[in-house]
């Protein structure tokens, strides 16, 4: 795949793959921002504003601006994500004229009539009013307050029914004049178009827009781990969500946890998650990890009976990761499947090219990036993939659970084996590794319970608190005898 890197007059980059066997042109652009700017008390701004993009721009109201992108066979849109406001644009080469100067207009002369801004905030509180009785939206608004405390990441994206409220049409044209500026801009091009028309194009789409952004600082964030986040409902299934560590793009093991996580659940169903949580047990219908820049998230659902289980397996794969790492086979396959895999994940369509072009350039890759990519993956050693795997999952994650109140279904000696506090160095101790038959049968870890207890006061100076000392001898007291202790 051939990346031109064209450059306009006024300084406009974009990167352009020409692709003159289909009739058609794909444009990503994204401007540096996104839903962290929005300000405190009116959160939810990013958001409706991306969703009034093609309700009216320059002479044309909502319904006028519709009917000349109809017109125009024309498809754009704008997305309101954490850093970023992303758009983009389908159009014929035929048409490029028309299409090309509805997307300048709005992008340049949005027009914010009282009209659309009160149907489209009314489209999203409905969203809202919805998701207030949705445990899964509940449970990760919750999720993310806790891990990320007052952090812009914990406020909702889609603001509150009092944040929107308060947002006017004066309020959106400055928003909109902060974000939408040069120095903050990436493009991305793949189509039917030629280098010297996109250089024009590019001039006459974004070289009136100002030339620099107003954005407030967003501070670096790590997510607070080693916690538990309930939401209790009554619902067949629970979903349960751990985050450990991320990585940056640029940090110099980012390849190796790339590799690491592909083993461990990002794979699908090859995955050391997938084999030991579905193929061996079938807890779960699916379950995989995914790797972000400030956590490796893993997710999966199962039968509200078998979440204390399907939990402790899922931390039984990742600590194993973490201490052992992955064998040399497991290394060999993850790098045939990322590598040969890209392609078709990536690339297998104007829209998803320009989206993994607008991509590279976000994340500040080079122009020859997806040639290197491969080398750099192979380049990767079991040493490395293995230093990686310790330095990450060793942490103790943050765990969210959606479901049935686990003291409600789990007798308290188990809700305590996956309820206390994590990090003590008494932990391990008490609950040793164990495999399938201790998850079927509590009383062996209650055997290994009893010969700590035996010295109380060690539980003391290690750091457990006293009520968890006392619920462990009431506890204990009850299964002596079938402990055998």
């Amino acid at each position: 795949m051939n990346i031109q890197e064209v450059k306009s007059e006024k300084g406009m980059i974009a990167w352009l793959v020409e692709d003159h066997t289909v009739e058609i042109v794909n444009i990503g652009f994204a401007f540096n921002g996104g839903i962290t700017q929005d300000p405190v008390g009116k959160e939810g701004m990013a958001n409706l504003m991306a969703g009034l993009f093609i309700e009216g721009a320059g002479n044309y109201d909502s319904d006028a601006f519709q009917m000349k992108l109809d017109d125009a066979g024309a498809e754009m849109g704008l997305e309101a994500q954490r850093h970023y406001i992303c758009g983009s644009v389908c159009m014929l080469p035929k048409q490029q004229d028309a299409a090309f100067g509805l997307l300048r207009l709005a992008l340049n002369a949005p027009r914010f009539d009282q009209g659309p801004i009160d149907r489209v905030r009314a489209e999203i509180v409905s969203d809202i009013v919805g998701s207030e009785r949705d445990p899964d939206a509940i449970a990760q608004r919750k999720w993310l307050r806790a891990i990320y405390g007052t952090h812009p990441f914990s406020r909702p994206g889609e603001g509150t029914k009092e944040s929107l409220a308060g947002i006017t049409p004066s309020d959106l044209l400055a928003f909109h004049k902060a974000i939408f500026a040069r120095d903050g801009l990436h493009i991305a091009v793949v189509g039917d178009i030629d280098a010297n028309t996109l250089r024009e194009r590019l001039d006459q789409l974004f070289g009136d827009l100002p030339e620099q952004q107003t954005l407030a600082p967003v501070a670096d964030v790590v997510p607070k781990l080693g916690q538990l986040v309930e939401e209790n409902c009554d619902l067949p299934q629970t979903s349960l969500r751990l985050a450990w560590p991320g990585v940056k793009r640029s940090a110099p093991d980012h390849f190796a946890t790339v590799l690491m996580n592909d083993i461990l659940g990002g794979s699908g169903m090859t995955s050391r998650l997938f084999e030991e949580v579905r193929e061996k047990r079938g807890l779960a219908y699916h379950v995989s990890s995914e790797l972000t820049l400030d956590k490796l998230l893993v997710t999966t659902e199962t039968r509200s009976d078998c979440a204390a289980q399907t939990l402790s397996i899922v931390r039984d794969v990742v600590k194993q990761m973490a201490q052992q790492g992955p064998t040399g086979a497991e290394l060999k396959a993850a790098k045939k499947h990322l590598i040969g895999t890209y392609a078709i994940d990536r690339l297998g369509s104007t829209s998803s090219i320009a989206d993994r072009l607008l991509d590279l350039q976000i994340h500040k890759a080079d122009v020859d990036y997806n040639q290197r990519r491969a080398r750099s993956i192979g380049r990767v050693t079991l040493k490395q993939v293995k230093a990686a795997a310790k330095k990450l999952l060793s942490a103790e994650p943050a765990i969210l659970v959606v479901g049935r109140r686990w003291a409600a279904r789990m007798s308290k000696e188990t809700h305590l084996a996956f309820l206390l506090p994590w990090g003590f160095s008494w932990e391990e101790r008490i609950w040793r590794p164990v495999g399938q038959a201790d998850h079927a049968d509590p009383r062996s870890r209650f055997a290994g319970l009893a010969r700590h207890w035996r010295s109380r006061r060690a539980s003391r100076r290690n750091g457990a608190p006293q009520h968890v000392c006392r619920l462990l001898q009431n506890t204990l007291a009850r299964h002596q005898q079938a402990a055998g202790g």
